[in-house]
């Protein structure tokens, strides 16, 4: 009997240690009162969040947090931003973390494809958050913040506050899927798809920062490439062609300047007079030769790196047919005779 008693005895002490572990670990981690940025993602669930708390020093212990969940009843959780507080106990996380008026609006997944403008973007960003055309547009124009912009990214230089250009990042906004919420502010967002530049164009910064083309004139060519190039495996040929008029003087003869000089987004044909328009963007006309102002689009990453390292040949011309494939010509004979068996073969596609 004694044994009994001493072992329930043992037990018990185990247990109320156990209990003051617990207790222990439930409590407030730090001190220091500062907001942190918390984001729960659709689908995400109490638990799921566990390890991010803990990555965020939120909480003491998975574990316990755990334990917490299941012995206590829990309000709905929900998307969105959180601000807490390493000050919280696990108690006051979970309250707050059930309360909506905390939260700062739903996820959305905003997906930017490659080859898309500015305008595109704008589009998408009205569509997924709480701001409007207006508050881009001015953003955009803003001096003050674009030269805070070129003070923080090394691949954003004084070009892109040319007043002839449309749009002052064009070019530079990384085609990718975004997550954004519904208040975002602009800076946010932008801020997102630069950094996302920069981790693409890190790799290549050496190239860069050699070749006898400035960042900006690269990523021009690399968008016009993007929208001329027929695909991804042509694309460093399609350079090179571009490279050789450049370094001959020519015209660069590229109709998809002409498109975003004129701003039609619908590739429904250009009029003789589009087409000889005098503009910074269209390389079709004859008032100026070499690369436009400034980026027609923003390029994927194969359309950049086809532009920082091209393929060498002695093309001038190049066509592609209705299957995607490019055929490259040294001079226009030869080019046209290219179009001509395209044609016969019902290859000839007109977009």
């Amino acid at each position: 009997m004694r044994k009994l008693i001493l072992c329930l005895l043992i037990i018990a002490l185990i247990m109320a240690n156990l209990w003051v572990i617990y207790m222990n670990q439930l409590k407030a981690v730090g001190t220091s009162k500062e907001e942190i940025e918390f984001v729960v993602e659709q689908s995400e669930t109490y638990i799921s969040i566990a390890s991010k708390l803990k990555e965020k020093n939120l909480i003491r212990s998975e574990l316990a947090y755990k334990i917490y969940l299941k012995l206590h009843p829990l309000k709905n959780l929900e998307a969105g931003k959180y601000y807490l507080k390493d000050t919280m106990s696990v108690e006051e996380l979970v309250n707050v973390l059930g309360t909506k008026s905390n939260f700062n609006g739903k996820i959305s997944k905003m997906t930017f494809k490659e080859g898309k403008n500015v305008r595109a973007l704008v589009a998408l960003i009205v569509e997924n958050t709480n701001n409007t055309e207006e508050d881009i547009y001015n953003l955009l124009k803003d001096g003050e913040y674009l030269d805070k912009l070129i003070e923080k990214y090394w691949f954003l230089t004084e070009d892109i506050k040319n007043p002839d250009l449309y749009y002052s990042l064009e070019g530079y906004l990384f085609p990718d899927t975004y997550e954004v919420l519904e208040n975002d502010s602009v800076e946010t967002i932008i801020n997102k798809m630069l950094d996302n530049m920069e981790v693409k164009l890190r790799p290549y910064q050496e190239k860069i920062e050699s070749s006898s083309y400035s960042i900006h004139k690269l990523i021009t060519l690399a968008s016009i490439v993007e929208l001329e190039g027929a695909s991804s495996k042509d694309r460093a040929a399609v350079a090179g062609v571009f490279y050789n008029r450049l370094k001959s003087n020519w015209f660069l003869g590229s109709d998809v300047t002409t498109y975003y000089a004129e701003k039609k987004d619908d590739w429904s044909g250009l009029t003789l007079a589009e087409l000889n328009a005098c503009n910074k963007y269209n390389t079709r006309g004859t008032c100026f030769t070499g690369l436009p102002v400034g980026p027609i689009c923003n390029p994927g990453l194969d359309s950049i790196i086809a532009t920082i390292e091209p393929e060498e040949h002695n093309s001038y011309y190049f066509v592609a047919d209705c299957n995607g494939k490019t055929y490259l010509s040294k001079d226009s004979g030869s080019h046209d005779k290219t179009i001509k068996e395209l044609k016969a073969s019902n290859l000839w596609c007109e977009n």
